[in-house]
């Protein structure tokens, strides 16, 4: 036991050292985590940012690309309107066309039964056709 007294002087200034460096790698351990710690919670929050500011941007440009497609649905709904109501004016005009056509076709044919029954009533020829009409009745005497 004496031995170790005599080591005394010199072994308390070394345990003294190895607390020391013991306390120094705990504060020093501590310090590195804590810093590890702050630089991965800086990174997650820019992380974070950045992910909120692409989520913004994709949000801002799904909602133009919503407005566009309502306005061209709005714009396809018009011109479908408008070509419903085209078509409806197309068929009257093409019944019109019809009922001046059979009216001409009648007049026509009426012409010629009355020309007809001059020329039976008076022996004579019937007078000819006015130039408007000529080409209609097939008049040779006027006809163009």
């Amino acid at each position: 036991m004496n031995w170790l007294l005599s080591l005394a002087p010199v072994l308390t200034p070394l345990c003294g050292m190895i607390g020391v460096l013991g306390g120094a790698w705990m504060v020093h351990r501590q310090s590195k985590r804590k810093q590890d710690s702050e630089a991965s919670i800086a990174e997650s929050q820019s992380f974070i940012t950045a992910v909120t500011t692409v989520t913004e941007g994709f949000t801002g440009l799904l909602e133009q690309q919503r407005a566009a497609n309502a306005q061209t649905l709005e714009r396809v709904s018009t011109l479908e309107a408008r070509q419903i109501d085209l078509e409806r004016k197309v068929e009257t005009l093409q019944e019109e066309q019809r009922q001046w056509r059979r009216w001409k076709a009648a007049a026509v044919d009426y012409i010629h039964q009355l020309r007809a029954l001059v020329e039976k009533l008076y022996s004579s020829t019937p007078p000819p056709a006015p130039r408007e009409i000529a080409d209609d009745l097939g008049d040779p005497a006027q006809g163009g």
